[in-house]
């Protein structure tokens, strides 16, 4: 017996500096995550995303590194970031949007995660949503009948609304998806569609002087970074021009738009970290599916709507998951 435990006590006391060193010399992983805003746009979501992340046994500094890049709203600077994130040799990759298909360009290998993304299927990032494929998952951000859903309470605050304008950027895929939604729902509605097509900044303004005295509300394709970037200019034109407007997104009616419905922002970016929280553990982007919103929320901005001389209805406001005042 006794030499016995001297052998298991030798063992032992080789095999523990083993275990220490294999302890502290053990990668960690790194995040690399693409913003296309800038980094104070996205606060709350990367907050979001860095607590769910801890709360899964992700610490940052200390079980995982995540390294930024920040795009402050320059979609031609996607790949170039993207680029830099892969040099980097990250674990894997989180971002949303267009900055998706161009971190897709840079990478067939590392896996990419999309916080968010409007039509990731028809815009040709995943296969399909039960089954991604390649290196690339995540979470839709849009889905078909939500168009319909903001064009119905639209006319339940202008219910004597017949020209409804659209403003969509058409350069950008998934809000061209965006805008043949709301035709559909327009039309079913039997409203005239006065359409409003940009590509750059610069025709905003002119879209909007083209919708004077004929259009009685706006509804925006907000999910990119050209209608992102200038929405306080558009929130200025809308209200100059007395018009109610729609978005997708709560930030567009925390900023003056009157108001906004669709998916819960943060909530999607912890449902991010734990898909990141699977890949990091293994598993592949190809076999976890694409996740649609459950959970929305309806904002209404009250200073908006007195500016504009609307009275929301008791009906709509007691939908409302947040009243701006």
């Amino acid at each position: 017996m006794r030499r016995r435990k001297f052998i298991a006590l030798i063992s032992g006391a080789v095999a523990w500096p083993l275990v220490v060193r294999a302890q502290q010399t053990a990668k960690v992983p790194t995040i690399g995550f693409l913003g296309p805003t800038a980094p104070e746009a996205w606060t709350a979501w990367t907050k979001a995303f860095v607590d769910r992340l801890a709360e899964l046994g992700w610490i940052n500094g200390r079980t995982v590194h995540i390294v930024y890049r920040w795009a402050n709203g320059r979609a031609e600077r996607f790949g170039e970031l993207a680029a830099e994130l892969v040099a980097l040799n990250v674990d894997l990759i989180i971002t949303s949007g267009s900055a998706t298909r161009q971190t897709m360009k840079e990478t067939p290998q590392i896996p990419i995660v999309f916080a968010l993304a409007s039509e990731p299927v028809a815009t040709g990032m995943v296969a399909s949503l039960s089954r991604p494929g390649g290196n690339v998952t995540g979470l839709s951000l849009e889905a078909p009948e939500l168009a319909a859903k903001r064009l119905g309470l639209l006319r339940q605050i202008a219910p004597a609304a017949r020209r409804l304008g659209v403003l969509a950027d058409v350069a950008y895929p998934a809000s061209v998806l965006e805008m043949g939604h709301i035709k559909d729902a327009i039309a079913a509605a039997g409203l005239e569609l006065l359409p409003v097509e940009v590509r750059q900044a610069e025709e905003i303004e002119p879209g909007f002087a083209s919708l004077k005295n004929r259009a009685d509300a706006v509804y925006v394709c907000s999910a990119d970074p050209l209608i992102n970037n200038n929405r306080d200019r558009i929130n200025a034109l809308a209200l100059a021009a007395k018009l109610p407007t729609i978005y997708g997104e709560k930030p567009y009616a925390e900023a003056g738009g009157l108001m906004s419905y669709g998916a819960k922002i943060p909530t999607m970016f912890k449902r991010a970290a734990e898909i990141a929280d699977k890949i990091l553990k293994g598993a592949r982007p190809a076999d976890i599916p694409v996740e649609q919103p459950t959970a929305f929320e309806l904002v209404i901005n009250l200073k908006t709507a007195k500016a504009l001389a609307l009275e929301i209805p008791p009906t709509v406001l007691a939908l409302a998951d947040e009243v701006i005042e």
